[in-house]
């Protein structure tokens, strides 16, 4: 299976490529600085290594470092939904996040000062390969690139302040995508992998992906209606039930904690948690 990495070279520079075992084949231009992004609609697949480097050698970087939107589907899963008390709508809730609250995998998840309600939302995330505007449901698959992992860490306290997401979905630190990107065609069946988060190895969510109560052309049917996509936008797809937050007793995030998120084929994404500084 082809696998696509965001990484720092050993000089420090960004760039990306493909990873295969412990080597990685930067496909990026050769010393300068480089992002999958400006890849994506040309395709990945047809590009030439222009370097080969240990994945000793390398610093991972959220797989998309530099996402010009990331949107964010909420409330997609019926458990979720339930378990929230909120009544399931005619259309798709969607916020923002921003790009500098991303971290990668095997970064740290940090819990602000400001939370005591830190929480986990595994979930898969699609890539956009070309972008557009008003693209159909029966269109969608043309113009993603691939898949990854999404870990939508949530300070709820601040979540709920009012009505809008957005304050509770940004602090730094936050948002946790990668490791890597699968191509699309790689998936023969996205609707069979299960999102799964464990927390400190504990089974704390689990729900295929064709749980979904918005699925993933018309996610991006509905968002390409609003705003136009772009290569390299992000789109995470909602998480399931579980979430700590809604728990009895709840269930949140501390310094020491170990979460990670698993879709099926696409892998694992692995981050300790700690406390701001």
């Amino acid at each position: 299976m082809k696998e696509y990495i965001s990484f720092r070279r050993p000089d420090g520079t960004p760039s990306f490529g493909r990873i295969e075992g412990d080597t990685v084949h930067d496909l990026g231009g050769q010393g300068a600085a480089a992002y999958m992004r400006d890849a994506l609609e040309q395709g990945l697949g047809g590009l030439s290594q222009t370097a080969v480097f240990p994945r000793s050698n390398i610093v991972l970087l959220p797989v998309i470092p530099n996402p010009g939107k990331i949107l964010c589907v909420g409330l997609n899963y019926a458990t979720h939904v339930k378990e929230t008390g909120r009544e399931q709508k005619e259309h798709p809730a969607i916020f923002t996040r921003w790009a500098d609250t991303l971290i990668a995998a095997g970064d740290p998840l940090v819990r602000p000062r400001e939370s005591v309600r830190f929480d986990y939302e595994g979930e898969l995330a699609v890539i956009i390969r070309k972008g557009g505007r008003r693209i159909s449901r029966e269109q969608a698959f043309d113009h993603i690139a691939g898949y990854s992992i999404f870990n939508d860490a949530s300070a709820r306290d601040w979540q709920r302040h009012n009505i809008q997401f957005t304050p509770g979905k940004n602090f730094p630190g936050t948002g946790s995508l990668g490791p890597s990107l699968i191509p699309a065609g790689e998936i023969a069946d996205i609707g069979s992998q299960r999102v799964q988060t464990r927390l400190n190895g504990e089974l704390v969510q689990d729900q295929p992906v064709s749980d979904m109560i918005w699925n993933i052309a018309i996610i991006v049917e509905y968002c390409s209606t609003f705003t136009e996509l772009r290569p390299g936008d992000v789109i995470a797809t909602g998480t399931p039930g579980g979430v700590g937050d809604k728990r009895t007793p709840p269930l949140y995030m501390k310094s020491g904690d170990v979460v990670e998120v698993s879709v099926g084929a696409i892998g694992t994404l692995f981050n300790p948690v700690v406390d701001e500084r």
